[in-house]
């Protein structure tokens, strides 16, 4: 029996997220994980004039507060740290979509 204390090793999941929020969510962790490690390399006022950000929101950046930075913003800062992002994209949930199209053909008749 599993134990009901663990999780499904995806917390983004565990926390009610849809599927595809978790992925999306879990991609922008990986990415800022990224940037973040690089950023720590330089100080705040080297990251200010490579990023033409003020002082507040590299402070953001450097202590997590990634909320309201977008996907697309991260990738901007990636750049101009230098870190060439590679990606896979393997369908790990093909099952849940099988059921899914089960479902909603089920729903259909």
């Amino acid at each position: 029996m599993k134990n009901p204390r663990l999780g499904s090793c995806d917390v983004f999941r565990d926390a009610g997220f849809s599927p595809e929020e978790a992925v999306e969510l879990r991609f922008k962790a990986e990415l800022y994980q990224a940037v973040l490690t690089c950023a720590r390399q330089y100080k705040p006022k080297d990251l200010e004039i490579l990023f033409r950000e003020p002082q507040p929101r590299v402070s953001e950046l450097l202590n997590g507060k990634i909320a309201n930075k977008s996907i697309e913003k991260l990738l901007w800062y990636a750049g101009k740290l230098g870190i060439v992002p590679k990606v896979k994209f393997p369908q790990l949930r093909k099952q849940d979509v099988e059921r899914e199209l089960e479902e909603a053909s089920a729903l259909a008749r």
